[in-house]
């Protein structure tokens, strides 16, 4: 069938060796706020009655707080001057 976004959020807790309170850290980074209880509901077993679909906005802004956890916050672009002709 594939990957799920639970079985990715998985992967991706164990290849960075994340904590639950990483993962509530790292999504408030990007202000997203998410408990412990439903970390534990998306990393239980599809057949446990208190599972939890990871959706696709929770796994996107999760990857964005990553992102900003690795990389540091994105640098403020700079205005382009107009050319003189």
């Amino acid at each position: 069938m594939g990957l799920t976004n639970n079985d990715i959020f998985k992967k991706l807790r164990v290849a960075h060796k994340l904590r639950d309170d990483d993962i509530v850290k790292i999504c408030a980074l990007v202000d997203f706020k998410v408990t412990k209880s439903e970390l534990g509901a998306i990393f239980r077993a599809e057949d446990h009655p208190k599972y939890i679909e990871c959706g696709d906005q929770f796994l996107r802004n999760f990857l964005n707080g990553l992102i900003i956890h690795l990389r540091g916050p994105m640098p403020p672009k700079k205005e382009k001057k107009p050319e003189k002709e």
